[in-house]
């Protein structure tokens, strides 16, 4: 979704910008990062699997590439090409404006190890998150994981009991992952005061929102994340502050009608 949201932000602010996929051979990052100076390009989005490769090839790194070890992001500082992950300070955005929920001293369960949920819990960490539980089906995976943040530790799902956020950074519920219909909190465990975000947006609505609405508490979509770290990169590349609505009914044409029930 990243050229439509892109260009529709370039649209609304009437800039002389243009956002395009770059099909870049494995291996080939570092290249590609070399490229920019030759062809002009003042910033790329990076994917997998390139993402460990243009860390370790952009001459600057954010504190969160640094500790993270890839980036998501490359933009100009100065003349200068700064590799940044904006995955995780996305999802705090989201959190703090669509769920008015500050991360400082809050206490935060996260489900998941992989890219998303690291970024995630890096972030919480460097925005002064006050206890970050790491979940995973791989105890090893989720102490490797809670490294990322002085707050954090490994724990398990029971520990939601204590939690103000919960946020699924794993694909259980995910529509095409390997467990569409799953929900990675037990019934029973959610309550009307957490706030619940689930970085899935392809359903809309999973099985663990479904079931965080029908206790009464907050819940969140990957909508918001998606649409919030794909601004911070825009307003690294442009220092414009990002039109989030031409962004999001860019990505999401129909999100002016009420979300479905499931």
């Amino acid at each position: 979704m990243s050229p439509a949201i892109h260009n529709a932000a370039f649209e609304a602010l009437d800039l002389d910008w243009v956002y395009v996929a770059l099909p870049v051979a494995e291996g080939r990052g570092g290249e590609a990062i070399a490229a920019m100076d030759t062809l002009g390009i003042d910033g790329l989005s990076v994917t997998m699997p390139h993402k460990a490769a243009v860390a370790a090839a952009v001459p600057r790194r954010t504190r969160a590439v640094e500790t993270l070890g890839f980036c998501n992001c490359v933009f100009r500082d100065g003349g200068a090409l700064v590799g940044d992950s904006t995955d995780g300070d996305g999802l705090l955005r989201s959190m703090t404006q669509d769920a008015a929920v500050s991360p400082e001293g809050a206490r935060v369960l996260v489900i998941g190890t992989g890219g998303a949920a690291s970024a995630i819990i890096e972030a919480l960490g460097r925005q002064g998150a006050g206890e970050v539980v790491v979940v995973s089906r791989d105890p090893e995976r989720a102490r490797e994981a809670a490294r990322l943040a002085p707050c954090a530790r490994a724990g398990a799902i029971a520990d939601s009991a204590e939690a103000e956020v919960i946020i699924n950074a794993s694909p259980v519920g995910m529509a095409g992952g390997p467990d569409p219909t799953g929900n990675p909190v037990p019934e029973g465990l959610l309550r009307p005061g957490h706030v619940v975000i689930d970085i899935v947006y392809q359903p809309r609505v999973t099985p663990l929102l479904v079931a965080a609405e029908a206790c009464g508490a907050t819940a969140l979509n990957g909508v918001g994340m998606l649409v919030h770290q794909a601004a911070l990169a825009f307003e690294r590349w442009t220092g414009h502050t990002a039109p989030l609505e031409a962004m999001r009914s860019a990505a999401f044409p129909d999100l002016a009608e009420p979300l479905p029930d499931s």
